[in-house]
């Protein structure tokens, strides 16, 4: 999943993507329990956004015992909330986040053909969302921005 970003970011990957998401959860006082590494390392395994039920068809696998969906979206929900997953909400699927220690509103590019999603960093668009929100008398919280089209390799 490529990336564009307005300023330098660690782009984490493999084992110490993983050791990232760990740090963030334990410094914003979670556990990171067995489970919760389960799910997160089933999620850092896709190359595109992933369902619940994707993450806990894979996670089921790999324990080899039945995880509930339900289950997953819990775990989800607090690894968004933590900033080491990103939800894709038109989608309703999840990234894992490649650079958990930065703090940014989510905007993705998602292909309608293939499915593959581009997560981008560019705070002055974030900033100019934020902004235009705030002037109409909206407290924006969580912003999403997602732009539906054709990524290059589909045209």
């Amino acid at each position: 999943m490529a990336r564009a970003a307005t300023h330098d970011h660690v782009h984490r990957e493999g084992q110490d993507l993983v050791t990232a998401a760990r740090e963030a959860m334990v410094a914003a006082g979670e556990q990171w329990t067995d489970m919760r590494a389960a799910v997160y390392q089933a999620l850092a395994s896709f190359d595109r956004p992933a369902s619940a039920y994707d993450i806990a068809e894979k996670v089921s696998a790999t324990l080899g015992r039945r995880v509930a969906a339900n289950t997953v979206y819990r775990i989800l929900d607090l690894f968004v909330t933590n900033n080491v997953a990103m939800r894709v909400e038109s989608r309703n699927a999840y990234l894992a986040n490649a650079h958990p220690d930065c703090l940014h509103d989510c905007i993705f590019l998602v292909c309608d053909a293939c499915g593959a999603t581009t997560h981008i960093d560019d705070d002055s668009l974030a900033k100019g969302v934020r902004e235009t929100a705030r002037a109409a008398g909206f407290r924006p919280e969580r912003p999403v921005i997602e732009v539906r089209g054709r990524c290059a390799d589909c045209g």
